[in-house]
């Protein structure tokens, strides 16, 4: 197989085993094509207002602040006298959309949405919005834009401020929610001298939805324990008050209007969210007015989390719901269908109803719920065949007449509580089945998956001894064998597609369970090799070979781990400090090993530190910004006094450009963050500063010359002057810290290299990047080179977790890129924070291949390597991945998964930039050459 071939068949392969995931554990899980289901009474509220506070912590706003007054006064009211209150816990990820079609569709969002930036419908999905007769709302055009485009007919109505609106940087958000307060009030008074909008207000099963965004915006920006934060939560608390207030005005006080305040997430305390922090988790719910439980005196109650007593809140009952059960309790209350695709149970103690109304609405709730069961059992049924077919038992039609059976008898002996909880016990069975249904192909799947990936990682391991090692000889082909082999695969191929077709599998199906097929095809040619390579490691010391397998198991255990613990990487490079030692490298280059050991020893302190963001210092971006200039200084220095005849005046010139660049970046940090500070946000010019650097950096590193120090040195002040303008704290001494171990490296494989007596000492000072690599200098492969390899995915997992865990969406501090933009962008910000993640990444590539160059390795060699590495690593992961548990574990063992298979992948590409920035040069006179790949 070629090496182009070879790549893209490797990409390709990742590629499948990467989007598999998806497949495998987070399809939709939306039905279509269910009956709506409504409560055949009258239902206590005519209309309802939902209030929803994007980012309210459920702490914020129910504790008391220092002087022991509440924060919000109207609602502390409220729920000490006239409603009923608890927690809405919500899942991961507690993004706005996620948590937004919670609320108002009622089911939990499927990871296809991540693509569209949680803000567009990636699957339509019915809502209380749908199902009512009007809808207005007012607020974020990130939000309301999603519920209309997704409703049938033209009754959901929006109203938006420009999305300009939401900047971290501005003075206040606030005024994002005075906004909405403004327009809602104009509103009523507008529609008493309009008719038509008069009597549709007028009319039975009305929502008004008031998205208020401040609160969330002010956390990102100032923390949620800032002044802005709890002053925020103040002013939407007055607002309410005047919306309530004008509300029952407009409708005379007719007592048929209930309100619901509550949040779509909260926040942690460093201001992000997304991961399942309780911070992030717990989010306030009040419910009062029509239909709504008055509040419960209790003597006693029991929670687990004890904010009870800190909220002095102990006597009066805590009703706590799952997020997704408001959509039913909204529903009920003004008597709407349950939104089809609902899992969410009706929490019946927030009613003040009849028995008879609680026990008919928990039935529409059970049999809606029983609705998309039959759909989802029904469409597997059709795609499964019948002897294969293993129906969910506790289920079966039978037993689902027999429960409606019973309900609705017990209903009719006016048993009402029996009712109910026969309700909820089919709604349970009806959510387990669901999720049965769901999870039906994964097995299969994902054995298919292990299969293939185990034939890859053999394949690129058969390759590497093959073409890299003397431990095999060529053996002619038998054709005839070969013959035989191909069409035995073939006709195991047609089998496995004539399967699938007869059960009409999606067509992704197809390519998980026939990849396998020529994959293995590939390995099992190569039998006699197998057997030659069998024949030599059997001669070989078993001690010897058992030892080296235990020591390759315990680093990739340790590359594994470190995905968990940060620590671990704290570990393994003490162990990386010793090295010289255990291999007595430091006899013969006492001065480098003990560099190489301080180095490693200062590394090692990153990741025992706090993960970035949480807490900001720019004083320590301004002084990572100095110590780069003196750095670049003394470096400089020393290069205008070496005698170099290949350098000129010219070159010099470059680092100069450089240095400033470095310079004006930390100017531009301070400046900026003071600004904020001050409440004067983004000043134009940093910001134009800021993209004219993200520009220019890297075409002023490829005027640089190529030799191997002053390359490297000039890709460090590239990469430093973007990465200081994307720092808030200590993480932006990390590149200078890893550069400076990567230079070591450098040198320490040289010294190996002679230890071993694998080569002769290359000057590296003049060595040159673009000099021609003649094909027959490279070496065979030693065992030395699978510890180099190791090294280099070791110091790539060090350059993603180093200040980190980029594993947890709510580790991305936005005000990484307010010297780049302070308006919400979710998609710019996020390419912002991936560029942040990779330049660690680079610097680590471009060190790997000075380390191939040098010691004379095809870079194809050492990459394959690397690739078994990161292959048994995502295979460890692919078991470990789990969609049951806390959504925090859940959230993590999906991205560690995406984050090994990504690292694959992205190690190719990064394997091709490091070529490029180190051998091409811009300007040069006489054609770039590559050294061999």
């Amino acid at each position: 197989m070629g090496i182009p071939v070879f790549i893209l068949a490797g990409i390709l392969v990742h590629c499948v085993f990467l989007v598999s995931i998806f497949d495998i554990y987070f399809s939709s899980p939306l039905v279509h094509g269910m009956t709506p289901q409504e409560t055949p009474l009258p239902p206590p509220a005519k209309r309802l207002v939902l209030f929803v506070a994007d980012g309210l912590r459920a702490d914020s706003l129910y504790e008391l602040d220092s002087s022991g007054t509440p924060r919000a006064p109207y609602l502390r009211s409220i729920l000490e006298n006239n409603g009923s209150w608890g927690i809405s816990h919500t899942r991961v990820p507690t993004e706005s959309r996620p948590g937004h079609v919670a609320l108002i569709a009622g089911f939990y969002e499927d990871v296809s949405a991540v693509a569209k930036g949680w803000k567009e419908n990636p699957v339509e999905f019915d809502s209380v919005f749908n199902e009512s007769k009007y809808t207005w709302s007012w607020g974020s055009p990130d939000i309301l834009p999603m519920f209309a485009k997704g409703a049938t007919g033209d009754h959901v109505y929006t109203f938006c401020y420009a999305a300009e609106s939401e900047d971290f940087g501005a003075e206040d958000a606030a005024k994002l929610d005075t906004w909405v307060f403004d327009h809602v009030k104009s509103f009523f008074n507008s529609s008493r001298s309009n008719q038509t909008l008069f009597s549709a207000l007028n009319e039975e099963k009305v929502v008004l939805f008031l998205h208020l965004l401040g609160i969330d915006t002010n956390g990102h920006a100032h923390r949620p324990n800032s002044r802005e934060y709890q002053e925020n939560i103040k002013q939407v608390d007055e607002g309410v008050q005047e919306i309530a207030s004008l509300i029952d005005d407009f409708y005379g006080n007719d007592g048929k209007t209930a309100f619901i305040l509550t949040s779509d997430h909260g926040m942690t305390d460093w201001g992000s969210h997304g991961a399942g922090h309780p911070s992030e988790t717990l989010t306030p719910l009040i419910v009062w007015g029509a239909g709504v439980n008055y509040p419960q005196k209790v003597a006693s109650q029991f929670f687990e989390d004890n904010f009870l007593k800190e909220w002095k809140l102990e006597n009066l009952k805590r009703l706590d719901v799952n997020q997704a059960d408001i959509a039913p309790l909204m529903a009920s209350l003004i008597g709407v269908p349950f939104p089809l695709n609902s899992v969410g149970t009706l929490p019946l103690e927030y009613l003040n109803s009849s028995a008879l109304y609680k026990a008919e609405s928990m039935f529409t709730n059970a049999i809606q719920i029983l609705e998309q069961f039959k759909v989802k059992m029904s469409q597997k049924k059709e795609t499964t065949l019948s002897f294969l077919f293993t129906p969910f038992k506790p289920l079966s039609a039978s037993e689902q007449i027999n429960f409606l059976k019973r309900i609705r008898l017990y209903i009719q002996q006016q048993k009402y509580d029996e009712a109910v909880s026969l309700c909820k016990t089919l709604i349970n069975l009806a959510l387990e089945g669901l999720s049965y249904y769901h999870t039906y192909d994964r097995l299969f799947l994902g054995l298919s998956i292990a299969v293939g990936f185990v034939g890859w990682t053999t394949y690129v391991i058969l390759i590497i001894i093959k073409a890299h090692t003397n431990l095999t000889k060529t053996v002619p082909a038998d054709k005839k064998k070969s013959t035989i082999l191909f069409y035995g695969f073939a006709s195991a191929g047609m089998i496995i597609a004539f399967f699938l077709l007869i059960q009409k599998c999606p067509w992704t199906y197809y390519i998980y369970c026939l990849l396998p097929v020529p994959v293995w095809y590939a390995v099992v040619k190569e039998i006699p090799a197998i057997q030659d390579l069998a024949t030599n490691v059997l001669s070989l010391h078993v001690g010897q070979s058992v030892g080296f397998l235990l020591v390759c198991i315990l680093g990739i255990e340790i590359l594994v781990f470190s995905f968990f613990y940060r620590s671990a990487l704290t570990v393994g490079l003490l162990v990386f400090a010793g090295w010289p030692v255990i291999t007595q490298l430091w006899i013969q280059a006492k001065t480098k090993a003990l560099i190489w050991t301080l180095l490693c020893v200062l590394l090692a302190i990153f990741p025992l530190m706090p993960v970035v963001g949480r807490e900001p210092n720019v004083p320590l971006v301004i002084a990572a910004g100095l110590l780069t200039l003196m750095i670049s200084s003394f470096s400089l220095a020393s290069l205008c006094k070496s005698e170099n005849k290949y350098r000129n005046n010219e070159d010099l010139k470059v680092y100069f450009y450089q240095m400033f660049s470095v310079a004006l970046s930390t100017y531009v940090v301070g400046s900026t963050h003071n600004s904020l500070k001050i409440k004067q946000g983004l000043p134009i010019m940093n910001q134009i500063i800021s993209w004219i650097t993200l520009v220019s950096s890297p075409v002023l590193l490829l005027l640089s010359p190529t030799f191997l120090f002053e390359r490297l040195f000039s890709i460090l002040l590239s990469l430093m002057s973007i990465y200081l303008l994307l720092s808030t704290g200590y993480e932006a001494l990390f590149p200078l810290a890893l550069f400076g171990l990567m230079f070591m490296w450098i040198n320490m494989e040289q010294e190996a290299l002679q230890h071993y007596g694998l080569s002769l000492k290359p000057k590296l000072a003049v060595f040159n990047f673009t000099c021609a690599m003649d094909i027959t200098q490279f070496r065979q492969l030693h065992l030395d080179d699978v510890r180099r390899s190791f090294f280099f995915v070791f110091f790539i997992v060090t350059a993603f977790f180093g200040t980190g865990n980029i594993a947890s969406i709510n580790s991305f501090d936005p005000a990484s890129v307010y010297c780049f933009l302070t308006v919400f962008s979710p998609f710019m910000m996020g390419g912002l924070l991936i560029l942040k993640v990779a330049i660690p990444f680079v610097l680590v590539s471009c060190a790997f291949e000075a380390v191939q160059v040098t010691t004379q390795l095809s870079s194809k060699s050492l990459f394959l390597i690397v690739l078994v590495i990161s292959d048994i690593m995502a295979l460890h992961f692919f078991f470990l991945v789990k969609d049951y548990g806390s959504w925090l574990d859940i959230g993590t063992s999906i991205s560690h998964y995406v984050l090994v298979m990504s690292l694959t992948i992205f190690m190719m590409v990064m394997n091709g930039l490091a070529q490029l920035l180190t051998t091409q040069r811009i300007g040069l006179p006489r054609r770039t050459k590559h050294h061999s790949t």
